[in-house]
């Protein structure tokens, strides 16, 4: 199976900043999009931002010229360096990652279990 293993949350003032890091392990042949989503109390999750292996990427409207998600195929990461943080930007933030464990398995999604990132005003 996929783990998925998040670390970076914590609480920050606003307008400061965070990085969060995401890191896959188990059986993986390749990852395909990797990227975060975030929840916040009595919200649904939604979409933060996610990168493809081919280097597209594709942020939320909410985050655009704040937050970068980047990559390191070599190590199936993902980073999300949030600048300029709001209070609104508070919430679980999950790292999610689209993974072959073989050649010829489907596709499946796995999901890490969160980090905090609470932003005071």
């Amino acid at each position: 199976q996929v783990q998925l293993a998040e670390s970076g949350g914590g609480l920050v003032q606003a307008g400061g900043s965070l990085r969060l890091s995401c890191a896959a392990s188990g059986i993986i042949f390749s990852v395909e999009t990797m990227g975060w989503y975030r929840q916040a109390p009595g919200k649904q999750r939604e979409f933060v931002a996610t990168l493809t292996s081919g280097g597209n990427r594709y942020d939320a409207d909410s985050v655009k010229g704040r937050f970068t998600v980047s990559r390191d195929n070599a190590k199936n990461a993902v980073y999300l360096q949030m600048n300029s943080l709001k209070p609104e930007d508070t919430a679980v933030y999950y790292c999610h990652a689209v993974v072959r464990p073989g050649p010829t398995t489907p596709w499946n999604t796995y999901w890490g279990q969160g980090t905090q990132v609470t932003v005071s005003s």
